[in-house]
């Protein structure tokens, strides 16, 4: 698996189109044929997954008993404006209106490489989001999150 690298300050165009920074497109090299999909983040911000992570996710949804109220109404809000990117020929993807105004972007966004898929963030509440932490605060996230893991990347214990 390779996991996608870096923060990328961007703009968008009048109609709502953002150039994919040329460092960020060579780490998706399947992008201009297979394409990319965007929908809501859990954070008011979007997400932005390749066609190959899209499919995996997918897989994990239908494994969910459709019977289960909390499974529908997760699926429903999970896949509502999930749409689906593709490139220009001038590298450019055109972002969902009613996606831009859920995650409130206007013409500055941030892109935010975490693993295996791209954040979406108006700028403003992307630096608010990396703000509410110090450096303190941070260290001691790392050693709760991390703590308990060995160097091989498993549980202690597993």
């Amino acid at each position: 698996m390779n996991y996608l690298i870096g923060e990328y300050e961007c703009k968008l165009d009048a109609k709502g189109r953002m150039v994919v920074p040329a460092a960020l497109k060579r780490q998706l090299p399947d992008v201009e044929r297979d394409g990319l999909v965007v929908n809501r983040g859990f954070e008011q911000n979007l997400v932005i997954y390749t066609r190959k992570e899209w499919n995996k996710i997918l897989k994990q949804l239908s494994r969910l008993n459709q019977f289960q109220p909390k499974n529908r109404d997760f699926v429903r809000k999970f896949m509502s404006g999930a749409t689906e990117l593709m490139l220009d020929s001038a590298g450019r993807v055109l972002l969902p209106k009613g996606l831009l105004e859920y995650a409130e972007i206007g013409s500055e966004l941030v892109l935010a490489c975490n693993l295996e898929k791209i954040e979406v963030w108006a700028k403003v509440a992307y630096d608010e989001q990396m703000g509410k932490l110090s450096e303190d605060d941070f260290s001691d996230l790392a050693a709760q999150v991390m703590g308990g893991f060995d160097l091989e990347g498993g549980q202690d214990g597993e």
